[in-house]
């Protein structure tokens, strides 16, 4: 009789359709009843949440399966640990407890508030899933600077979302694609991400959260996963809007499967030649030793991406919502074409050469001049970041804006970071965590994930930097644009929603042509409009 009435009880709230339950700290989930907790701000937060089972044992190196429900109240205090990964990033400061291939977690910030135990519809909040950098081999769901709660100050419900990485994320293999029910391999840690939009669809009203308001974003890695997750017919239905930090998966970054494959077979080679059945059967830490210096790619499996990804943009096959996206105005340095060598031309003519061969080093150095030290580091950082990131986020904003009949925002993040801490700008020692190219101790511009704290609102969890006014007005700049993109599609509005007093942001105008317009986010933010679209064409024919 009570297993009757437990059933009979569930079925009625699942029948509320669109009212979410919200009763307290506890949350109830088509999986089981999950229990957080209220923060100072009244936040309420939710970690640790599964949405997937352990890809463990058998389910190592297959897509993501659905999580077994449970009896009682489970626990959702504490983060569930991050992917199997190793210690590449000195900036990356963890809340999670460790690392374990039993990985796929989710946390949840709601300002939701419970009133007679649910929500009404008419009160469901936009979403923000976000997914973080690492170049998909380290980051986590708790890192600080992804922390949720600032957004949920600002009326969103804020989900950060762990998914595998490295070898145990992307590995393709003849064997494994035999054996799959879509012939195809690889790609996990994206069939990941897209589990938890699934989850979040099933689940998000239970903590406040309309599942016709979902955006995605994300940084670098996270930023390429938005773009594969925008361009995968697996998520019809599931986005309502996309953000992008400095990255994409178009401009040749994904192999063919046959590709992969042969990757897959030539790392089981080289352990080897272990067969499928020994790679699974290996523990996750000799797995994880194994990939220190291996590289494993995103891969056209047929499945998740049936075309390359830039195929899917230029037919106009992706998902049509509005996308804002950028990059940061010094994203690689100099440094990373010349090493320890001097800025001199000869130094960079010599580095360029190196690079490219024959007539693409003739035109490099043509579109890239730099006739002094000075101009070899502007050339060489704007050579370096084009490279590295630049392009490829250009290569989907140009795209995305032409094929999808949706509105497109484009940004150049520009201001660079403060010291740390009790170091001084251009000191010597202060490291990589604060480079970025320099001119006489001064930041040539934002380097690579700068803009991270704050777009998410996040500076008082990062005490390295000595944050100053200036820093905490570009947050609140940052973080506005994010917030009224998430809630309406569109950036545009006042610092301060709701506050009838509140000056108007810097208007924000949508890209139109190939000489698009862009806001550049700095101390003073202002319309700026493409000046180098000759790089980008450059790269586009490589």
């Amino acid at each position: 009789m009570k297993t009757f009435l437990f059933i009979m009880t569930i079925a009625m709230l699942y029948a509320c359709g669109a009212d979410a339950q919200l009763a307290g700290n506890q949350a109830q989930t088509v999986n089981g009843v999950i229990e957080g907790k209220i923060e100072a701000s009244g936040i309420r937060s939710f970690k640790g949440i599964p949405y997937a089972q352990p890809p463990v044992g058998e389910l190592r190196f297959r897509e993501p399966q659905p999580v077994s429900n449970w009896q009682g109240v489970r626990q959702a205090k504490a983060f569930g640990p991050r992917a199997m990964q190793l210690p590449i990033y000195s900036d990356m400061q963890f809340r999670s407890n460790g690392v374990s291939e039993d990985c796929l977690y989710l946390n949840v910030w709601t300002p939701a508030k419970a009133a007679g135990g649910h929500l009404s519809s008419d009160e469901q909040l936009p979403v923000l899933v976000y997914f973080y950098g690492g170049g998909f081999a380290a980051g986590d769901g708790s890192e600080y600077r992804y922390d949720g709660e600032s957004l949920a100050r600002r009326g969103i419900v804020t989900v950060t979302v762990n998914y595998r990485l490295g070898v145990f994320g992307f590995l393709a293999h003849p064997e494994l694609t035999k054996e799959s029910a879509h012939h195809s391999s690889g790609n996990y840690a994206l069939l990941d991400q897209h589990a938890a939009l699934v989850w979040v669809q099933q689940n998000i009203a239970a903590f406040g959260g309309d599942p016709a308001r979902v955006t995605i974003g994300g940084e670098s890695a996270g930023s390429s996963s938005v773009s594969a997750q925008v361009a995968s017919p697996l998520n019809r239905g599931l986005l309502a809007g996309a953000i992008g930090e400095s990255g994409s998966l178009l401009g040749n970054r994904v192999v063919p499967l046959a590709k992969a494959e042969k990757n897959g077979l030539d790392f089981a080679a080289g352990l080897g030649n272990k067969s499928l059945a020994d790679l699974r059967a290996l523990s996750a830490e000799e797995l994880l030793a194994a990939t220190a210096k291996v590289h494993f790619p995103t891969t056209i499996d047929g499945y998740f991406f049936p075309v390359s990804p830039t195929e899917i943009y230029a037919k106009g096959e992706q998902l049509h919502v509005p996308l804002l996206a950028g990059w940061n105005s010094a994203e690689q340095d100099y440094h990373s074409l010349l090493g320890k060598d001097e800025p001199t031309v000869e130094n960079y003519e010599k580095a360029v050469r190196k690079l490219f061969s024959g007539d693409e080093a003739d035109q490099a150095l043509k579109i890239y001049k730099a006739s002094s030290p000075e101009e070899v580091m502007r050339a060489g950082t704007d050579l370096a970041s084009d490279r590295f990131i630049a392009y490829a986020t250009w290569k989907w904003i140009d795209l995305h804006s032409k094929t999808s009949g949706k509105p497109v925002y484009r940004y150049l993040y520009a201001h660079p970071r403060p010291p740390m801490v009790g170091v001084k700008r251009g000191a010597a020692g202060v490291g990589a965590a604060n480079a970025g190219g320099t001119v006489a101790g001064k930041p040539m511009g934002a380097g690579h994930s700068w803009e991270i704290e704050y777009a998410l609102g996040n500076l008082a969890t990062n005490k390295v930097y000595a944050w100053t006014a200036d820093d905490a007005a570009v947050s609140e700049t940052m973080e506005t644009y994010f917030a009224n993109f998430i809630k309406t599609g569109d950036p545009n509005g006042k610092i301060k929603t709701g506050d009838p007093n509140a000056k108007e942001l810097p208007v924000w105008p949508v890209v139109k042509g190939d000489t698009p317009s862009f806001m550049v986010i700095d101390v003073k933010s202002h319309v700026g409009t493409e000046q180098h679209a000759d790089r980008y064409r450059w790269w586009d024919r490589q």
